[in-house]
């Protein structure tokens, strides 16, 4: 005991040494402070506990890999997110590799090889499926990073495993509710506008008997407010019909539309047909089809009206669209904004041409009026040329989602 009366730690060592009748009669030993040494041990042995403590409550895998990506160890909730041992991965019996779901292998070969090349320390992290040992898919969250070796060795790999399957499928029944949400939305949509055009359509039919200029007149608005309620109408259709979200194959919906039109004008327009060149698979989402749509559905209705007045001749009505390559758009002042997607559409009739008396930058038709405005809504720009006919050419960026 010292002079302050606190306790130290010593180690004792003692050699007896006895006579010829087997008595001890010399004791020699040596004394030694250890202190120091198990104050050592009592700290590595509760650092100890604390670790297996942790690790007893940790809810996923802890792990380390050689420069190979062998496993050096994995602690925690081994078994129970994989169905094996960690003796089973440590023997190589196991590999982590042959869990990974095969369409999401490429994915996470990928990202092992990015970390390979990435600075030591810089933390990646990724969502894949694994299937266990029961065959059962789990989604796991990765996050690990790269290390030096000790003394300059072999880069090590160290990071964690959490199993996330009841947050994705939570996330999907979630996305699945929203879709279902969205369709009958669109769905209440359409049926509403229907029910407005059918209405517009009997008002109309007020007027159709009467001989006068004006109730014709009267008529003739009916029916293309009618048009245009039936062309949002077709979209949330569309819309409904498709996965449930905002976005929708325009090209698809397009046919539809200029189909409709075409048996809405085709009395007394036989002589006129179609020619629709449209590009596939074109995704718009509805701020974007809406007014497009209405566009073709105002410029297509006005050639069936105006362009082929007591024409023998057979004529033609030409719709194209089609998309260039990612531009960068720029907005009125100059400056770079959001990249996109540039898109052209053409309607253009071999027809009368719109009368030269007609200026389109300050149209008088209710019909052109709609036009400009739409295009400006969707911040395109329009070109008419109308020498042979009449040829409406509209380019429009669309941001990429």
């Amino acid at each position: 005991m010292e002079a302050n009366k606190s306790y130290i730690w010593v180690e004792e060592d003692v050699v007896c040494l006895k006579d010829e009748n087997g008595k001890i009669n010399r004791v020699f030993g040596v004394i030694k402070d250890i202190t120091e040494r198990k104050l050592a041990q009592e700290k590595l042995k509760a650092s100890e506990e604390k670790y297996r403590s942790f690790i007893q409550k940790f809810d996923g895998i802890a792990f380390q890999l050689d420069e190979n990506l062998f496993p050096e160890f994995m602690h925690g909730r081994v078994e129970e997110i994989t169905g094996y041992s960690e003796k089973e991965f440590l023997s190589g019996q196991v590999l982590w590799s042959d869990l990974i779901h095969p369409d999401d292998k490429p994915l996470v070969i990928v990202d092992i090889e990015r970390i390979q090349t990435s600075p030591y320390n810089l933390s990646r992290k990724l969502d894949f499926r694994i299937l266990d040992k029961s065959g059962r898919i789990r989604w796991v969250h990765l996050r690990y990073h790269k290390f030096k070796g000790k003394d300059g060795g072999a880069d090590k790999y160290r990071g964690t495993i959490y199993d996330i399957t009841e947050r994705r499928n939570a996330e999907d029944t979630l996305k699945k509710i929203e879709a279902i949400r969205s369709k009958e939305i669109h769905h209440r949509i359409k049926n509403n506008l229907q029910v407005i055009s059918s209405l517009l359509g009997l008002q109309a039919e007020k007027f159709n008997n009467r001989e006068c200029i004006k109730d014709s007149e009267v008529f003739a608005a009916f029916r293309e407010s009618q048009d245009r309620v039936m062309s949002i109408a077709l979209i949330h259709e569309e819309l409904h019909e498709g996965g449930g979200d905002n976005e929708l194959n325009f090209s698809v919906y397009l046919k539809k539309l200029i189909e409709n039109l075409f048996q809405t004008y085709r009395i007394g327009n036989a002589g006129i047909s179609l020619k629709i060149d449209l590009e596939e698979n074109l995704f718009f989402d509805v701020n974007t089809a809406v007014p497009l749509g209405m566009i073709v559905n105002e410029l297509v209705s006005n050639s069936f009206k105006h362009a082929f007045p007591g024409r023998d001749e057979k004529g033609i009505i030409q719709i194209k669209l089609s998309s260039e390559k990612s531009v960068d758009e720029r907005s009125n002042k100059g400056q770079l904004a959001e990249r996109g997607n540039a898109y052209t559409l053409i309607v253009s009739d071999n027809g009368v041409g719109i009368p030269r008396n007609i200026d389109f930058e300050n149209p008088d038709t209710l019909g052109l009026q709609l036009v400009a405005i739409l295009v400006d809504q969707l911040g395109g720009e329009i070109e008419m040329e109308r020498d042979k006919g009449t040829e409406f050419r509209i380019r429009v960026n669309v941001k990429q989602t």
